[in-house]
């Protein structure tokens, strides 16, 4: 198992991964080929922060990172957000997302950010140091049951001062 920098001539097979993970879940698919199609074509999108699991050469986990700011009264923090990861159904329980998101963190502090925020399942992120948003300060831009909005520092004091409300991409609104 390999995690790796996506490649163009992966597009299509994670595509296929997100229809076919996300149509498996409670939520069910929402667009998230379409989501990350417009992340890429934003002019904050870094290649470093998609990866992808490919198991001999079949790509069987995908993570992207894309920047938010938390707006707050007199202040604007950049960081991260974590959306969407994947796993293959037949594939999860076996470490591929722990190994994704922890590639995509290591990335993320290479690259200089503070922290990264997300939006799932309350019973998966915080074995990853993932705590409730709400209790940082930090909302959300939509309304959202609370246990499921979550934020995690990359560094010590990442979130030192960083208040407010939550903005996406555009992407994230179309």
């Amino acid at each position: 198992m390999l995690i790796r920098t996506i490649r163009q001539e992966d597009y299509s097979a994670v595509d296929d991964l997100l229809r076919t993970t996300f149509s498996k879940t409670a939520n069910g698919y929402r667009n998230e080929a379409a989501l990350v199609g417009k992340i890429r074509a934003d002019p904050t999108y870094q290649k470093k922060l998609e990866v992808v699991a490919d198991n001999h050469n079949q790509i069987v986990g995908y993570g992207l990172l894309s920047e938010i700011h938390v707006i707050g009264p007199t202040t604007s923090s950049l960081g991260l957000c974590l959306a969407p990861l994947a796993v293959q159904p037949a594939f999860q329980k076996s470490g591929i997302g722990t190994a994704i998101i922890n590639e995509l963190e290591s990335r993320a502090i290479k690259l200089g950010y503070k922290f990264i925020s997300v939006l799932g399942w309350p019973d998966y992120y915080p074995r990853f140091g993932y705590h409730l948003a709400s209790k940082a300060g930090i909302k959300p831009p939509f309304p959202v049951p609370d246990e499921t909005y979550m934020v995690k520092e990359l560094v010590p004091d990442g979130l030192k001062g960083v208040t407010g409300t939550v903005t996406y991409l555009d992407a994230f609104n179309h």
